[in-house]
């Protein structure tokens, strides 16, 4: 008899958000790679996509697609309430928030639905988000504790936050993520840095203008550490660039000296990192630092602001900066050639402790275990 794992993939097959889709893809794909003998994977999708095509480009080997009834937006406000439309029973795992949160019988039927929460920004920074978007998740929490059979997340560290949230108990699960699977300097790295219009030998640092992203600390760290070199700026919002250039000026930074990047394609962003002298992680959240994760991936220098994420994640691989020491520490980190060395190694080293093959693994132990 076959054990089926149903896969919930409207990130992959309809993406709202680019890390979410990325992490979609990866944890599927290994999934599939992984399966135990006996088991497969069933790829659940909205209506109204292509998902054939694109899930055998993007996840390939899926055992069989199973389209909901409605659409992805109408499907989200549908499960939000607690109707189902059409979302299979038996073991499903969602990859995002985005589940069918309904009344099983476990023990019975052998039903099991988990879902996974990357950060908690609808709690942390609601007032970052639209107000639907905070409602809406806040409304799939609700439903977890009422229905769910694990909630993952990839640190203890949002874990102890999300208990303190929610009457989750036992059920709260730590599963952590990684970086892209073959995350690396693309071979035209220097090609891609040019058309993005980037100058060589650069700081990195992640983020909009709003205030969890803590650019402004970046930005004073940057000019108080006495560093001259350029400034790139990763993942800021459509229409946030006028309001970063602002900060950058405010803290000191000379016009032309920052340069700010909007979202970009997984080899542009591997090619700007791969240029850098050195990656700046000031947010203090909870939410998975997928910046973070990247840097280790490729051994770039790592300095990040001292939490309880970063402790975790980091660890030993990159310098932590406690509250107000981001410029000493930055200026540590870019001291000498020497210093700028030794944190590659050691965010390399850190690195090759994340792996998406692993959190496959640990997956289908969860639902064995359930």
């Amino acid at each position: 008899m076959t054990a089926t794992l149903h896969v919930v993939l409207d990130q992959v097959t309809a993406p709202t958000e680019p890390d979410l889709a990325t992490a979609s893809r990866e944890i599927a794909r290994e999934l599939v790679r992984t399966a135990p003998a006996g088991c497969e994977v069933v790829a659940v999708v909205p209506a109204g996509t292509d998902a054939a095509a694109v899930l055998e480009r993007e996840v390939p080997g899926v055992a069989d697609i199973i389209r909901t009834a409605l659409p992805r937006r109408e499907l989200a406000a549908a499960w939000q309430l607690g109707v189902s439309s059409g979302a299979p029973g038996g073991m499903v795992h969602s990859p995002t928030s985005m589940a069918p949160l309904v009344k099983h019988d476990r023990v019975h039927d052998h039903d099991q639905t988990v879902l996974t929460l990357w950060d908690l920004a609808a709690w942390e920074q609601p007032h970052e988000l639209p107000k639907m978007t905070v409602a809406w998740h806040r409304g799939m929490l609700r439903r977890a504790v009422k229905h769910a059979d694990a909630v993952v997340v990839p640190t203890h560290a949002l874990g102890e936050r999300l208990a303190e949230i929610a009457r989750l108990g036992d059920r709260i699960r730590v599963i952590p993520g990684a970086a892209p699977v073959g995350f690396s300097a693309p071979i035209d790295d220097v090609g891609r840095r040019r058309s993005l219009g980037l100058p060589g030998g650069s700081l990195v640092v992640a983020g909009g203008a709003a205030p969890s992203a803590r650019l402004d600390t970046a930005f004073s760290a940057i000019a108080e550490a006495g560093s001259d070199l350029p400034v790139v700026v990763l993942d800021v919002p459509v229409g946030d660039e006028p309001a970063v250039a602002d900060l950058g000026a405010a803290a000191g930074l000379q016009p032309g000296r920052v340069v700010v990047l909007g979202p970009l394609e997984t080899a542009d962003r591997a090619a700007v990192l791969a240029g850098a002298v050195a990656l700046l992680a000031p947010r203090t959240d909870s939410a998975f630092p997928w910046r973070v994760m990247e840097a280790l991936a490729l051994g770039v220098p790592l300095v990040a602001a001292d939490s309880a994420v970063h402790r975790e994640i980091v660890l030993d691989g990159g310098l932590l900066a406690a509250a107000g020491g981001l410029s000493a520490s930055l200026a540590a980190a870019l001291a000498s050639t020497d210093a700028v060395e030794r944190l590659a190694i050691l965010s390399g080293d850190r690195g090759r402790a994340f792996s998406w093959t692993g959190a496959a693994e640990r997956v289908w132990q969860l639902h064995a275990d359930l």
